[in-house]
C-alpha cells in the first residue's frame, strides 16, 4: 500500500470511533411543512438512523424558498455530521429556477446517499375526449391553447414534468397555477380543469376508485402497481421525470465521515420497517453511494435548466 494510501487509511480509522463516540442530537432539517412527503422521509429514515448510529436523530422543518431556507442552513453548518439535509428534487431544480442564491448547490454540500425516488402520473378527469397519450398530443394540437394542466406549486418537480412533457411532444397546453396540491386536484376532479402530472401516492385512491384516468407515468418503466399505464418515455423517448430525496451533509466533510453517515444512512434504508414506509408513499427505496448520489445531481442540475429555460418559470 502507498504511503498516501495507508495515511488515509489510518486517519478513516481514527476517526470512526471518535464519530462513535458523539452523543448529542444529529439534525436533520427538511425545508418542507410537516407532514410532506419530504417530512415523512426525514422522519421515517431518522428512527432507524439514530438506533444505528446510537444518537437521537432530531428532525427540523424549516420550510420556504422552495426548500432554500434549510438548505442554507445546512451549508453554513460545521461539516462535522450533527446537521444534515433531507432535501429532494428541487434542489437541483433550484440552480436555474432562482437568479441567485445563497449557497452553491454542489459545492457547499456532501452528497451521502439517495433514500427514494417517487415519480409522478399523469391523470386527467374522465371527461377528456383523449385515453392515450397519443390521443392527448394530437387533441392538444388540434386544440392549441385549450387544454389546461393543473400544477400545485410553480418550479415543482410536477410542474416541471409537465413542461417537459409539452416541451418534447410540442403541445401547447396552458399552466393554471394553484396554492398547492390539494385545490388543485381538487379541480382536476370536478371538471373544472383538464388535467395534472401528480405524485403517485397523492392520485392512487383517484384511480382506483374512478375519479380520475391514468394516460402515463414519468417513470422509465411502468409501475408494478398499474402496469396497463403505459411509461411516457414508450411514446416520448428519453422521457422521465421522478422525484428524489436525499440526504446531504455540509460541504468540506471529511470523506471518511461522508461514508460513515452514507452507510448508517444506507442501512436504514435497507431495513423492512423503512421500505414499508417509503413504499407507503409511493416511492421506491434507493441508498446509492456518496459518489453515485453526486453524479446524479451534477446531471439533475444540467436536465432541469433545460425544462426551466423552457418553462420561463420564475419562483412565487
Amino acid at each position: 500500500m502507498k504511503r498516501r494510501e495507508l495515511l488515509a487509511a489510518s486517519a478513516g480509522l481514527l476517526a470512526l470511533p471518535a464519530l462513535r463516540a458523539q452523543t448529542g442530537p444529529v439534525r436533520i432539517l427538511v425545508g418542507a411543512p410537516a407532514g410532506g412527503t419530504t417530512d415523512t422521509m426525514a422522519r421515517t429514515l431518522g428512527v432507524e438512523l439514530g438506533k444505528i448510529l446510537g444518537r437521537p436523530v432530531v428532525v427540523e422543518n424549516r420550510p420556504g424558498a422552495g426548500g432554500n431556507i434549510a438548505a442554507d442552513a445546512v451549508a453554513k453548518a460545521a461539516p462535522d455530521g450533527n446537521t444534515l439535509l433531507m432535501s429532494f428534487t428541487s434542489h437541483a431544480i433550484n440552480a436555474s429556477l432562482y437568479a441567485s442564491l445563497p449557497f452553491d448547490p454542489e459545492k457547499d454540500f456532501t452528497p451521502l446517499t439517495m433514500v427514494s425516488t417517487s415519480p409522478a402520473v399523469l391523470v386527467a378527469h374522465p371527461s377528456l375526449p383523449a385515453n392515450s397519450l397519443q390521443e392527448l398530443i394530437a387533441l392538444a394540437k388540434a386544440r392549441p391553447g385549450k387544454l389546461n394542466f393543473a400544477i400545485g406549486s410553480v418550479g415543482s418537480s410536477v410542474h416541471l414534468a409537465g413542461d417537459a412533457f409539452k416541451m418534447m411532444s410540442g403541445a401547447y397546453i396552458v399552466n393554471i397555477p394553484y396554492r398547492g396540491t390539494a385545490p388543485a386536484m381538487q379541480d382536476v376532479l370536478a371538471g373544472q380543469v383538464e388535467m395534472m402530472f401528480a405524485n403517485v401516492g397523492n392520485a392512487q385512491a383517484y384511480l382506483r376508485a374512478g375519479k380520475l384516468k391514468a394516460l402515463g407515468v414519468t417513470s422509465p418503466r411502468r409501475l408494478a402497481a398499474f402496469p396497463e399505464v403505459p411509461a411516457i418515455g414508450e411514446v416520448l423517448p428519453g422521457y422521465e421525470s421522478s422525484a428524489w430525496f436525499g440526504l446531504f451533509g455540509p460541504g468540506r466533510m471529511s470523506p471518511e465521515l461522508a461514508k460513515h453517515l452514507s452507510d448508517a444512512a444506507r442501512q436504514a434504508i435497507a431495513t423492512s420497517e423503512v421500505r414499508r414506509r417509503i413504499e407507503a408513499e409511493g416511492a421506491t427505496p434507493v441508498g446509492n453511494s456518496p459518489d453515485e448520489f453526486a453524479r446524479f445531481v451534477h446531471a439533475e442540475i444540467q436536465r432541469w435548466a433545460k425544462v426551466v429555460k423552457f418553462s420561463g418559470a420564475r419562483p412565487e
